[in-house]
């Protein structure tokens, strides 16, 4: 059965003002809106944003502001849906390209979003996070989860800009983003990401496990990419090589509320990816693709990022036909899970 609701008008103005006076709504007149029929209410947009059109712009920032008057000196990838001043490219994702240039340090702090880094170029750069010190090379994955202390160095002799991403927006809409400047960090000895140097091996001191809520801090490109490579030689039949960045004690998503994930495309293959309810971001590593979604194309060519809302399909194609591409994609998918309203149709 199915009839039109009242509308707000259709009371009288007195009624309307003693529910205003007492912080009362009536559910009615916007009921639709809040649970439209099938498909939810979406701000998000499909949206690409240049790196060869905004590297000029952050390079000119560099000029225009030192490390000392930005802390994070970063552009926001902003989606329009959401007005560009809330800063968010999905519901729950919030993007950002981050300089550092030679010699210059990003003070320590922590706070309580869940950030990670997508090193897009340069080398000479590191992330220290809770004491450990990651080294960025392009396409290598560092996170830096909440509350723990990280800071940003150079050492080398190029600019080194990688992509944020961060729950933000989600953290912020909750009013609990805060956060607390540090002293710098000492670095301790080691490297998490070489303990874990194969699937199903862990390392265990005394028949005693890491008890880290984040114990791999850093995911070399060099060995994502060789396993992406060696699925898709171990196993030409697939249709989609993919692989999830994980917890290595725990098999559990690397962090709690987005997913990440690195995906190859075989010379010249279109991939079609389902409708699900997740926003996605998209960064190309390596190669040149075309993501279609929302009745648009983009052209990514390396370092190139775009956004995808959620409950719409997605193909990707490989431009290159004598060369495999490669990937970086991020979603809200763990949110969903927890939240119980994750949904692929």
């Amino acid at each position: 059965m199915s009839h039109e609701l009242g509308r707000l008008e259709d009371l009288p103005q007195d009624y309307r003002d003693d529910l205003k006076a007492l912080n009362l709504v009536p559910l009615w007149p916007s009921l639709r809106a809040v649970l439209p029929p099938r498909v939810p209410t979406r701000a998000t947009q499909a949206v690409h944003w240049s790196y060869a059109t905004l590297k000029p712009l952050l390079l000119k920032a560099g000029e225009l502001t030192p490390i000392e008057k930005a802390e994070r000196r970063v552009l926001v990838l902003a989606n329009p849906g959401h007005g560009l001043e809330n800063m968010k490219a999905s519901p729950a994702m919030y993007l950002g390209m981050q300089l550092l240039l030679p010699g210059e340090w990003a003070p320590s702090h922590r706070h309580t979003p869940n950030a990670v880094r997508m090193i897009v170029e340069g080398e000479g750069a590191y992330t220290t996070v809770d004491g450990e010190k990651c080294p960025m090379s392009r396409g290598d994955l560092i996170l830096t989860p909440t509350g723990l202390w990280h800071e940003h160095g150079h050492d080398g002799k190029d600019p080194v800009v990688w992509l944020d991403v961060l729950d933000l927006p989600l953290v912020y809409y909750m009013e609990a983003s805060y956060h607390i400047n540090g002293e710098r960090q000492t670095v301790q000895q080691g490297n998490g990401d070489r303990a874990w140097t194969r699937a199903g091996v862990v390392p265990t001191q005394v028949f005693s496990r890491s008890d880290k809520r984040y114990p791999m801090l850093r995911y070399p490109w060099v060995a994502t990419r060789a396993a992406l490579v060696a699925m898709a030689t171990d196993r030409p039949d697939l249709d989609c090589v993919q692989v999830t960045y994980v917890n290595p004690e725990t098999g559990g998503d690397a962090q709690n509320i987005l997913g990440f994930y690195a995906l190859m495309l075989k010379p010249g293959q279109t991939l079609p990816l389902p409708a699900r309810s997740p926003s996605q971001v998209f960064h190309l590593i390596e190669g040149g693709v075309d993501v279609s979604t929302c009745g648009k194309t983009f052209g990514l060519v390396e370092a190139d990022t775009c956004c995808a809302p959620g409950y719409e399909p997605v193909t990707l194609t490989n431009r290159r036909a004598d060369q495999p591409s490669f990937v970086f994609i991020a979603d809200e998918s763990p949110l969903h899970r927890k939240l119980g309203v994750y949904e692929t149709r």
